[in-house]
């Protein structure tokens, strides 16, 4: 007489049934589902005897349950990569590896055009005016605070104008009594010597160098037919009756004495001490 051939848990007979061994014991395929197999993680269903199964980590999944955490592409068969207890395909978990745009907040990959700023980087379409929102790319902008700004809406917005040309000051310049100017603007109104870093004289508003100012500009010294620019020795002068001397030139015409700043005498056009005035 023949052993009996029963399930373990429902004592079904299993002689010309299909059946499963686990555990040293033969059980049916719905005594194993209910009682021995392995639940999937993703779908939470048991994997029943004749279902594919992957195993990983002591974690199981239907093989068609097994999928990119990110983009659901079937894994079962492909090599994958788990982290952080999501399993992702290799194209995801490099993503995930990647640096975010500051604008879409999406992934940049290998490949992707990119402008990065101070440690921020942005897809080169994400990096746009904060002013018009056209795209600046790779373009020139101009950072102000936590904006950006291309060329024309920083003019617009921000620039100073030059009272000269009135365009946009957008590097460098200089200012001259709280007015502001380009470089190549502040020139001498003679010869359009720039002025920026040089020594000049303003004149009724009109700006002079000093060889312009000296020539065609300048009063001349009555005592030394030299002109008056007030740079440098003799920037003091002496004006008196429309005529003009440095400090230095202006003394008595008889003893030579420096009258600046002193007594005198004006006779004939010429000028004395008071001593040798009265022997005139």
């Amino acid at each position: 007489m023949s052993e009996k051939f029963d399930c373990h848990y429902c004592r079904d007979p299993l002689q010309g049934k299909k059946y499963v061994q686990k555990d040293g014991h033969h059980c049916c395929l719905k005594c194993f589902d209910k009682f021995c197999a392995n639940t999937c993680v993703e779908c939470r269903k048991p994997i029943s005897a004749d279902a594919k199964e992957v195993h990983y980590k002591n974690r199981y999944w239907h093989d068609a349950c097994f999928r990119c955490a990110k983009c659901l592409h079937p894994l079962a068969s492909e090599t994958f990569v788990s982290k952080d207890g999501k399993i992702l395909c290799n194209k995801c978990a490099t993503r995930e590896d990647s640096p975010r745009c500051k604008g879409c907040f999406k992934a940049i990959v290998a490949g992707d055009q990119n402008v990065e700023y101070k440690g921020t980087i942005w897809h080169k379409d994400c990096f746009t005016c904060s002013n018009c929102k056209q795209v600046i790319g790779t373009g020139s902008f101009f950072p102000k605070g936590e904006d950006f700004y291309c060329v024309t809406c920083h003019e617009t917005k921000f620039a100073k104008h030059c009272v000269k040309c009135n365009k946009a000051i957008t590097s460098g310049g200089i200012t001259y009594q709280d007015q502001p100017w380009h470089a190549e603007c502040f020139v001498c109104v003679t010869c359009s010597k720039k002025l920026a870093g040089q020594r000049f004289t303003a004149v009724e508003d009109q700006y002079y160098c000093v060889d312009c100012y000296k020539n065609f500009v300048a009063k001349k010294c009555a005592g030394c037919k030299n002109p008056i620019t007030g740079f440098g020795k003799g920037s003091s002068v002496v004006a008196y009756e429309g005529q003009s001397w440095h400090d230095y030139c202006f003394h008595c015409k008889k003893c030579s004495v420096n009258l600046a700043n002193k007594r005198f005498v004006f006779h004939n056009e010429q000028v004395y001490c008071p001593d040798c005035a009265k022997k005139l």
